[in-house]
């Protein structure tokens, strides 16, 4: 698609721990390999009392800690802080805007702004941006999550953003989007012509999706005690996975093309009675417990009080369409699970009959693992035969046919996923952000979830810190025949 650079970047959040670890080494980044435009001016906001020059020794200080060694370039990075300035901004605060647009200055050639803040900042800050001409046809907007809590107030989310930025200068961002082997996902399916004849309920028994996280509440507890891993991880990241799985082959690799079919996907979604919630659903709460070698604390003593809120949560989906009618979608994550992983596996059907039974021969259904991280593979578990004569029959094994991204493509960068939003947000693609219809549906999905734990008064079970969540998560898959696949 055309590119549509714009020539300035307000990053919104701009001393977080986002903008330290994430943002700025990713511009850095783009800026080094020769990709930003060549007068593009980054303009930081926050609520920090900065100069220019002391922003600039912030940037540096976390270039300096969280930019791989091998990518650290003195010139470059001296060039790269040269494009950074700074304003002091409080998005609670009418009076904070008007001296941003000053610093910002002119926006005829064209004006991004990265927004990250609390939900309930958002209707103050894109007011306050459009009182001062920062919302105009020249000017595109980054959201980042979270947009909202429910159906409702994603919706007040998005009518605020639309009376200043319409649906095509509106770029809701989910960095796994940005993944090199999310992406992956549609060269898989849509590149090769072997997988779409049995990419379907006749070839496929079930899928799995699987995020799960070793690490605790860190420093999220004020986010994640009202959000909980449903809101944190399903409506968004795994959703958004799902679809890609699902959708059906888009006409173009665009914006327009990508994110209808994904729509498509989210609206047949099958909605869960509350009567269905429990069967479908299992919530889970981290007790203490060994994550490797480390001994750790429940989630409620990090809290420190008595909490509700689900840390794990596994689903049984399912999409009502001519493709994927009678197929269990298995969704999990949790926290202070046995290992860091995410990973999407589609187990395919057994053959109708096995040649081989009366020999010895054992066959297991093949399976197709898209890992997306800690490491970034595909890999298509086949059965072969062991080498013998076999005179004690025949003997099969499972194994794998692997792509590894990082020894295929040794050559190449591998960039993190921010590097690519970014630039196609100053760039003006829209074709890995979420658009509204997407979002909405998605929340409507995860609120009636939410609306059958009520009902039923579900609790989350306990489970211990370094497992692979609560038994009933096993139970889930096992009463269907399915197990996870946790190797």
């Amino acid at each position: 698609m055309p590119r549509d650079p714009v020539a300035k970047l307000l990053l919104f959040g701009a001393t977080g721990d986002l903008a330290q670890r994430m943002l700025l080494p990713s511009l850095y980044g783009l800026h080094a390999d020769g990709l930003l435009p060549a007068g593009l001016t980054i303009t930081g906001a926050a609520r920090h009392d900065y100069s220019d020059a002391a922003y600039r020794d912030f940037a540096k200080k976390a270039l300096d800690e969280f930019l791989p060694e091998d990518r650290k370039d003195e010139s470059a990075v001296g060039a790269f802080l040269d494009r950074l300035f700074y304003q002091p901004t409080d998005l609670s605060d009418p009076g904070s805007f008007q001296p941003l647009a000053d610093k910002i200055g002119d926006i005829s050639g064209g004006l991004a702004i990265y927004l990250s803040t609390a939900p309930s900042l958002f209707e103050s800050a894109i007011e306050g941006l459009q009182s001062v001409g920062l919302a105009g046809n020249t000017v595109r907007v980054g959201l980042e999550k979270p947009l909202g809590y429910d159906l409702e107030s994603s919706r007040e989310i998005n009518d605020a953003v639309a009376k200043a930025f319409p649906e095509e200068r509106t770029f809701r961002i989910d960095h796994y989007l940005g993944k090199e082997t999310v992406q992956n996902i549609l060269a898989l399916r849509f590149g090769n012509s072997f997988f779409e004849p049995v990419w379907n309920a006749q070839g496929i028994d079930n899928v799995q999706i699987t995020i799960a996280e070793k690490v605790g509440l860190e420093e999220r507890a004020g986010y994640y005690e009202t959000a909980g891993a449903l809101r944190d991880m399903v409506q968004n990241h795994i959703l958004q996975l799902l679809a890609l799985i699902a959708m059906e082959p888009p006409a173009h690799f665009d914006g327009a093309d990508v994110r209808d079919e994904k729509s498509k996907v989210f609206r047949s979604l099958r909605m869960m009675k509350p009567e269905e919630v429990p069967q479908n659903t299992v919530t889970g709460q981290y007790g203490d417990g060994a994550v490797g070698e480390k001994f750790v604390k429940s989630y409620s003593e990090e809290l420190g009080k008595p909490s509700t809120t689900e840390t794990f949560v596994a689903i049984k989906a399912h999409i009502d369409n001519w493709r994927w009618q009678g197929v269990p979608f298995y969704l999990r994550t949790g926290k202070r699970m046995a290992a860091r992983r995410s990973e999407i596996a589609i187990q395919f059907k057994a053959v109708p009959h096995s040649m081989f039974a009366g020999r010895g021969g054992l066959l297991q259904p093949n399976m197709l693992i898209i890992r997306l991280q800690p490491e970034e593979y595909i890999q298509l578990l086949v059965m072969a035969k062991e080498p013998g004569l076999d005179r004690d029959g025949v003997r099969l094994r499972e194994v794998p046919l692997n792509l590894s991204m990082d020894a295929e493509f040794a050559g190449s960068r591998r960039r993190i996923a921010y590097e690519r939003l970014l630039l196609d947000l100053i760039e003006g693609d829209q074709t890995l952000f979420v658009r509204r219809d997407e979002v909405e549906a998605q929340w409507k999905w995860i609120d009636a979830i939410r609306a059958g734990w009520v009902a039923n008064d579900q609790k989350p079970k306990s489970y211990p810190s370094g497992s692979w969540g609560p038994n009933a998560a096993i139970a889930l898959t096992e009463r269907d025949g399915v197990t996870w696949q946790d190797d």
